[in-house]
């Protein structure tokens, strides 16, 4: 278990790239309808979230091109980047979709999980695109930080 876990949780699969591409803001919790197939594959970590993001359709929350490899061969089975219903309180989305309409944000999924009560879980981050330039300059502050702390430490 990882520090940033929490007690009971179990972690299928994390978006590493998120953060190194957007500036996040703000975490949202979300839960996701799936199929009984699609379960089973979360549970096998047979799921990739990159390129996946969740926006707002006609009053709901829909997360997309997440690609969840489908387990065994069923003539039933969903397709394995169908979007996928999200579950937030009403609240919570008409301020989600605000932000997203009003302030060019973006919702993209950092983690995916199982809560303590067996639920299937999706970590969003409200997200702001970092323009390449800024990257470069965060890579190149942080590389001077360690040289600092190396010269510093002997």
């Amino acid at each position: 278990m990882s520090p940033k876990d929490k007690p009971g949780e179990k972690l299928v699969a994390t978006n590493r790239k998120a953060r190194q591409f957007y500036d996040i803001s703000e975490k949202v919790e979300a839960g996701i309808a799936l199929f009984g197939s699609e379960v089973k594959s979360l549970r096998a970590g047979q799921v990739d979230l990159r390129d996946s993001y969740a926006d707002v359709e006609r009053g709901e929350l829909f997360l997309h091109k997440l690609h969840l490899t489908p387990t065994g061969f069923s003539p039933f089975a969903p397709a394995p980047e169908r979007k996928r219903k999200l579950l937030v309180r009403r609240e919570e989305l008409s301020r989600l979709a605000g932000k997203i309409s009003r302030q060019g944000m973006s919702l993209i999924p950092l983690r995916l999980y199982f809560s303590p009560r067996g639920w299937a879980k999706v970590e969003l981050g409200l997200a702001k695109v970092i323009r390449k330039g800024d990257r470069r300059e965060a890579i190149k502050k942080r590389e001077a930080e360690k040289e600092m702390r190396r010269v510093r430490w002997g």
